[in-house]
């Protein structure tokens, strides 16, 4: 139990050091709300960037990971959405239900997670999980959420400047022009982009457990404990069986399930409230970090990356 806790204990204290400075009126909302803009905007892309350009092409272009990976988010995608509609939730609740089991919180609290258990292969997996998450799954989210609009084209068209002006996807785009070219960083700005870097995981463990303060405590349970069993279940064991089918290497394999069994990223209440989705999404990412907190253990434990 030790070494588990070892391994959570740090990430969820900073998750509890959030709440509680939101909570007794340290933080306010703006704050958290600059905070988190400031891990989206720079610290999460100074991040990336450095992973991409810090690996040979070799270790980015991991056709077998990305094809796993990429399978078991979409396969869970379309489970969540299915029996979301089966349900009786329209468009829109069925997308965010699908959203909150299919995309994890990379960067925000999986990559601190790697940093402990696997540090030498946290980079690699955080940059094809990048790949996956912010080009292919969030964009068909928003695809299939203005299709619920019935805006057609004019919200794919929208979707689509969304999505190449994402400070995330440019800094994957520069990282990748970087390493195909023979272009160096300078030193100086290499510096100043790994110190933002380094900043990333503890503030953005500080804001989500800052947001978990004023989440609304009513909404439907029976959706609430779908999407949580979806993210903290459902998505590690469907990216498991696509790396046992196609057989990834043990420890990279071992990364992207633990990356898969973080709840969702940290954007999804924010997505989701865009479309009047906002509450039940909020609720289930309060039960999801929570959840995770046992989740997490018992698959480092399965893992074998904590004696038992």
């Amino acid at each position: 139990m030790s070494a588990i806790l070892g391994v959570t204990g740090p990430i969820f204290a900073l998750i509890a050091v959030g709440y509680l400075m939101a909570r007794v009126g340290a933080f306010q909302p703006a704050d958290l709300k600059a905070l988190g803009r400031y891990v989206v905007m720079l610290a999460l892309p100074a991040l990336i960037f450095r992973a991409v350009t810090a690996r040979e092409l070799s270790a980015l272009v991991d056709p077998a990971y990305l094809a796993a990976y990429l399978g078991g988010s979409l396969a869970t995608l379309a489970i969540g959405y299915g029996l979301s509609r089966r349900a009786g939730l329209d468009g829109a609740a069925s997308t965010f239900q699908a959203m909150g089991m299919a995309c994890a919180n990379t960067g925000f609290m999986g990559y601190p997670i790697l940093l402990i258990a696997l540090p030498a292969v946290a980079d690699g997996a955080l940059a094809l999980n990048m790949i996956v998450e912010n080009l292919v799954m969030i964009p068909l989210v928003l695809i299939l959420a203005e299709s619920s609009r019935g805006r057609g084209l004019a919200g794919v068209a929208q979707t689509v400047r969304r999505v190449v002006t994402n400070p995330i996807v440019l800094s994957l785009v520069a990282g990748l022009v970087v390493a195909l070219t023979p272009m160096t960083v300078p030193g100086s700005i290499a510096q100043a982009i790994e110190l933002v870097a380094r900043s990333s995981a503890a503030v953005s463990l500080i804001v989500i457990g800052g947001s978990l303060v004023g989440v609304p405590r009513t909404t439907t349970a029976g959706r609430v404990t779908a999407v949580v069993a979806g993210k903290l279940v459902l998505h590690p064991l469907a990216v498991a069986a696509g790396f046992a089918v196609l057989a990834v290497d043990p420890t990279i394999a071992a990364a992207g399930v633990l990356l898969a069994a973080m709840p969702a990223m940290g954007v999804y209440p924010i997505l989701a409230g865009q479309y009047g989705q906002g509450a039940p999404a909020a609720v289930a990412m309060l039960a999801m970090t929570v959840a995770a907190f046992f989740t997490i253990g018992g698959l480092l434990w399965l893992l074998g990356l904590v004696p038992a």
